[in-house]
């Protein structure tokens, strides 16, 4: 009776065994997103570089198809780059890898921190512990899940005694204990209280499943540092090179990162391709060439030319305020100048100038006029400071009220043979003579002597004395001046601490270059430094600010100016807290290229 449906029958048996076969071989296939196996450690010296390299073979997200036109933004980097490792950037290192890593926190417009990879945290009572709650949603480049463990590795390269990278950085991570207390949770401990802590969280995270088993000392010479995977907006993705450097890194848009709540819209740039000069004349070339869409100022000095070699009609300026102060110190600890230990001849000297017109003549579009020893933009600035006006006859009568003879050593009774070769001294006709250290600067040179003419009004004797960067810091570092122009830096720091400027224990090994020795500055930094609350340490730091203007402990002058060109087709392109460089890129979201 079948004999007519055996074909079928045939066919459906067939169709089964087939069946069964694909349900096995999809119980046994390699997954659609398989691990990365972890790279071999690098025990050998870094490897010669070739022209090109395609980084992370086995990178698993790829960007889906571009159908339109590829936006990319090219960008001029000054100086050198060998690795791409946050733990070891150098300054135009860190401009590239910013945007391939992240910490656990970052700073917002106003330099406060806020969570990044930290979803939020809880602090003790006593400011000792911090325990982070890490976000769950986050891959790095190639898929792996972001957990406690990339946290616990990164922790761990940076308190080993032979981490390669910044010294300072690796024995503040040694004061510090990192304890993993689930897949997503970390407690820190802290051997003293640290307000600025969660700015130092800012550090980028490496990752467990690539460096897996890595000593610190082979962290420096590891294939990652020319391979990095990280959790950032960008990812590598090509290298090219001229000699034992790089010579351009090419990023793209992370597959990834556009996947979570804050990639999911903007980066209309789907690519940043960063040529590395050796020089900034060799960069400016290259920009009026038109072979850049993007060139930053290093430092104040460069901002000049890079304005006037900027075509209005090619490019645009934007301009914020460094995270630098230049102020006049006095020497408060050399007894030739006891005097400025006296607070009527440091307000007299204060109020004795017109900061705005001698800045405005010689600084033009390099800086603007400081009034505050902290910095605008920032979250602990005080905007509204009560400084005195510019009146000669206040600083007169000042100067005539003053001490000016404080702490003058007792006089030892003299032979006769000294007496008469000291009976008539020359009297000198100026009320005080001292002179200004300062950088061998024109611009900065030529600020103080028109400085120093308004003080002449004073019957003041002031010298200025120029010297090269090596002799300059060398006298700075030893105390051998009477006053001096400093240029006050917190680096990559958007922290308002202070303390190491102007803390009484910062003197002489610190930072603390003029000896201040105010015990009511000194109590308010360390409380500011130690308070782990914002409202706190911003009531703390307003208070600062006040007592230094009122105290004259300095005279602050100006606030260098951050400038950065950008092509004029590149829309979206904002500055806000300048604490490094790299925070040009904090609006990158909201970039556009509009041209052709």
């Amino acid at each position: 009776m079948l004999r007519g449906f055996r074909w079928q029958l045939i066919a459906l048996v067939a169709a089964a065994v087939l069946f069964i076969v694909a349900l096995v071989s999809r119980g046994t296939s390699t997954p659609s997103v398989p691990a990365t196996p972890t790279p071999e450690v690098a025990l050998s010296p870094q490897p010669t570089l070739q022209p090109t390299v395609t980084p992370n073979p086995g990178v698993l997200i790829q960007p889906e198809p571009v159908t339109g036109q590829i936006a990319t933004f090219r960008e001029g980097l000054i100086g050198t780059v060998r690795r791409l490792n946050p733990l070891l950037s150098n300054p135009a290192e860190h401009d590239i890898t910013s945007l391939i890593f992240e910490g656990l926190t970052r700073n917002n417009q106003y330099g406060e921190p806020e969570p990044a990879l930290a979803e939020d945290w809880v602090i003790s009572s006593d400011g000792l512990e911090y325990v982070v709650t890490l976000r769950s949603d986050v891959l790095w480049q190639d898929g792996v899940p972001f957990t406690a463990a990339d946290v616990d590795l990164t922790m761990r390269l940076l308190r080993a005694p032979d981490f390669p990278g910044d010294p300072e950085l690796g024995a503040f991570w040694r004061t510090v204990e990192a304890e993993v207390l689930g897949d997503h949770l970390v407690r820190f401990r802290l051997t003293q209280p640290l307000g600025s802590f969660l700015d130092k969280l800012r550090i980028g995270i490496l990752p467990a499943h690539a460096l897996a088993g890595i000593s610190a000392a082979q962290l420096a010479s590891h294939p990652f540092n020319l391979s990095p995977i990280g959790t950032g907006p960008y990812q590598l993705e090509a290298l090219s090179t001229n000699g034992d450097a790089l010579a351009q890194v090419d990023l793209r848009a992370a597959p990834v990162y556009r996947q979570r709540l804050e990639g999911q819209s903007g980066y209309a740039v789907d690519r940043m391709q960063f040529a590395i000069f050796p020089t900034f004349d060799d960069a400016l070339a290259a920009l009026n060439n038109r072979d850049l869409d993007g060139l930053a100022a290093q430092d104040h000095h460069q901002r000049g030319t890079l304005l006037g070699a900027a075509n209005p009609n090619q490019y645009n300026t934007h301009t914020a305020i460094e995270s630098t102060l230049g102020v006049l110190i006095f020497n408060w600890q050399n007894d030739d100048a006891r005097y400025f230990r006296e607070q009527r001849v440091r307000l007299a000297l204060e109020t004795g100038i017109d900061r705005t017109s001698s800045i405005e003549r010689h600084l033009l579009n390099r800086a603007v006029r400081a009034d505050s020893p902290l910095w605008p933009g920032s979250w602990a600035y005080t905007a509204d400071l009560k400084w005195p006006p510019n009146d000669l006859e206040t600083a007169r009568f000042l100067l005539e009220t003053a001490n000016l003879r404080l702490d003058a050593p007792a006089v030892e009774e003299a032979t006769d043979s000294e007496a008469e070769s000291t009976a008539e001294p020359t009297a000198s006709p100026y009320l005080l003579s001292f002179s200004v250290l300062t950088p061998d600067d024109p611009a900065l040179v030529n600020m103080l002597r028109e400085v120093a003419v308004q003080w002449s009004q004073l019957n003041l004797n002031v010298t200025i004395e120029p010297e090269n960067a090596d002799v300059y810091q060398a006298r700075l570092e030893t105390g051998d001046f009477e006053m001096a122009l400093v240029e006050l830096s917190l680096g990559d720091s958007a922290d308002p601490d202070v303390y190491a400027f102007w803390h009484q224990g910062q003197y002489p090994d610190g930072l603390n270059y003029s000896g201040v020795d105010d015990p009511t500055i000194s109590e308010m930094l360390e409380r500011a430094r130690r308070d782990p609350s914002g409202i706190n340490r911003d009531i703390l730091y307003t208070e600062f600010q006040e007592d230094f203007v009122e105290r004259a402990i300095a005279i602050p002058m100006y606030y260098p100016l951050f400038t950065y060109v950008t092509a004029i087709d590149v829309d979206g392109v904002q500055l806000g807290f300048i604490g490094s460089p790299a925070d040009r890129f904090k609006s990158i979201q909201d970039w556009a290229i509009t041209g052709g």
